[in-house]
């Protein structure tokens, strides 16, 4: 039985992301195991500890910091990792995500141990403006091509952009990189629902709350296009993220009538079957947004920016409208277009829910997960 580890920044986004994956590997034969940070973001993080531990899956803590930069904490991270992976002595390794990936790859090539690297996006230290993210990448460039430079080791893309940026800046050998799209959708729980009753219909805005997801340009929509629709924001702050939207910020545009804040949200597929139109206008470099594959499969036109990932879900006049990023203008009137037009809102919801379903179902994307597991292990992917 082949021990799997699989590490995390934080426990929601495991739950919310790998949780399927892992439950599939233990069917397919893997003692699987889980190592995050602990319940340091609030209620959502403590349930998905819970609920991680209520599965039966091993836990270990690490002292993982998702948006720390304090060069001791950094230290002693790795020597955590190393200390972990000394003593857990797993066969397989997969990281998800910047710091897993950079300081668990690491600790995997000095230890001679497999890995699978997975980045969802490439997120603020790769596409961010500014010194500090300059500056980070300058700092973590050689780090990262040694740690991902093992021929034990594969890294998983979401997009076919992000695989080129990094095997052009020489991340990677191309040979090591592989394209899996997302992290899947159950297309039995979100699936299309009934219309909507007769009103004003809902523009929504679901997933984390930073300004570069595209949640003031979905509010310069809701201004401009005040008294056409409802504008709904479902999500949870990220207090610890330098691009964090003030809760105080969202209750002042609830206050002035321009959204209506319904807090995190577990139930998403009843929050889906309210809505007419889901709006994503982010620029933060995406993978592919999990919240636009929920929305594809669930028969919902998507509005969001021509970039990495946004595009690879939404497919312009098929599937949802794609405008240019930091295009209020543009925004403003893609929305116009799909409120003004419910058969266009019909044709592109269809069109979504038959590219969810050829592309990015959940049992696809596991199956491909865990054949690049056996190839890596160098088993038969039948026989794992």
């Amino acid at each position: 039985m082949p021990r799997l580890l699989i590490v995390v920044n934080i426990p929601r986004f495991f739950v919310s992301h790998r949780l399927p994956l892992a439950l599939a590997a233990r069917r397919a034969g893997y003692e699987v195991h889980v190592a995050s940070s602990e319940a340091s973001g609030g209620q959502h993080d403590s349930a998905s500890l819970a609920r991680i531990r209520a599965e039966g899956l091993p836990f270990h803590a690490l002292p993982l910091a998702q948006h720390g930069t304090n060069p001791l904490d950094e230290g002693r991270l790795l020597a955590t990792f190393i200390g972990l992976y000394r003593r857990l002595q797993p066969d397989l390794l997969h990281h998800v995500s910047l710091k897993p990936v950079l300081y668990g790859g690491l600790a995997a090539r000095l230890l001679g141990l497999p890995s699978v690297g997975a980045m969802s996006g490439l997120g603020y230290v790769f596409i961010g403006p500014g010194w500090k993210p300059r500056l980070l990448r300058s700092a973590i460039q050689p780090a990262l091509r040694l740690a991902l430079g093992s021929s034990q080791s594969r890294m998983i893309f979401q997009n076919a952009d992000d695989l080129a940026r990094f095997v052009a800046l020489g991340y990677i050998h191309p040979q090591r990189a592989a394209l899996i799209r997302g992290s899947g959708v159950d297309l039995e729980r979100f699936r299309p629902a009934p219309a909507p009753p007769d009103g004003l219909p809902i523009v929504l805005f679901a997933g984390r709350l930073m300004w570069p997801k595209g949640l003031g340009a979905f509010v310069g929509a809701a201004r401009a296009l005040r008294g056409r629709a409802r504008f709904v924001v479902v999500g949870y702050a990220e207090a610890t993220s330098p691009s964090a939207v003030p809760i105080e910020q969202l209750c002042a545009w609830a206050d002035e009538g321009l959204i209506e804040y319904w807090g995190a949200r577990d139930d998403m597929p009843a929050v889906y079957a309210q809505a007419s139109v889901v709006c994503l206008p982010s620029t933060y470099g995406e993978g592919v947004p999990k919240v636009l594959i929920e929305a594809a499969a669930c028969g919902l036109p998507l509005l969001t920016t021509d970039t990495p990932g946004c595009r690879d879900i939404c497919r312009h006049e098929s599937s949802g409208l794609l405008v240019p990023p930091h295009d209020q203008q543009a925004l403003n009137a893609a929305l116009l277009r799909l409120l003004d037009d419910p058969a266009l809102r019909a044709r592109l919801g269809t069109g979504a829910r038959t590219l969810a379903e050829a592309e990015f179902g959940q049992e696809r994307i596991i199956s491909q997960t865990l054949a690049l597991y056996a190839a890596l292990l160098g088993a038969d992917p039948e026989q794992v």
